[in-house]
């Protein structure tokens, strides 16, 4: 099983069909928030399960600020980050997670790709397709993989986008 998991779109949409091409089939796709426009577009895009949450610039998408699924034998929440005050670490996030008793957290806000795996908790930002915060400023996402076994598996990716692939 392969869940593609992006956030912090901020509306480039060609960056979101970008990826979908990039990375080929996948079985579920997760906006964690920050689309800006365009969600019934990206949901257009795929023939699988979408969960899209509703970021800090998400003024008018009709999205929810909270997402608690099942993926796999994963329990798993999907919120973007800013109410979880995440700029300051994810202590309060980690918190949320276990009143809500899931195996998995994945948020945006930051723009930063992020993999922490806990022993009861792993959180995963798969930081920004459009505009990227950390140090390389490469436009990220993540893939979550589920093996024959039920094992999860995590990975960032690159996204190659038309601009990145041109010599300056």
């Amino acid at each position: 099983m392969r869940i593609l998991v992006i956030s912090d779109s901020h509306g480039r949409n060609d960056d979101v069909s970008g990826v979908i091409r990039q990375v080929g089939p996948i079985d579920t796709l997760i906006h964690c928030g920050d689309v800006e426009r365009g969600d019934d577009y990206i949901r257009s895009l795929v023939d699988c399960p979408v969960y899209m949450v509703a970021g800090n610039n998400d003024y008018n998408l009709d999205l929810p600020p909270k997402i608690i699924t099942k993926i796999g034998n994963y329990r798993v929440m999907i919120a973007h980050g800013h109410t979880y005050h995440v700029y300051r670490g994810i202590d309060y996030l980690k918190k949320a997670a276990r009143e809500e008793k899931v195996d998995v957290v994945m948020f945006g806000h930051t723009h930063v790709p992020f993999i922490d795996i806990g022993h009861d908790i792993t959180i995963l930002n798969p930081g920004s397709l459009s505009y990227p915060r950390q140090a390389d400023r490469k436009p990220t996402f993540l893939l979550m993989e589920i093996d024959e076994n039920g094992q999860a598996h995590y990975g960032h990716g690159y996204y190659k986008s038309k601009f990145s692939e041109l010599s300056i």
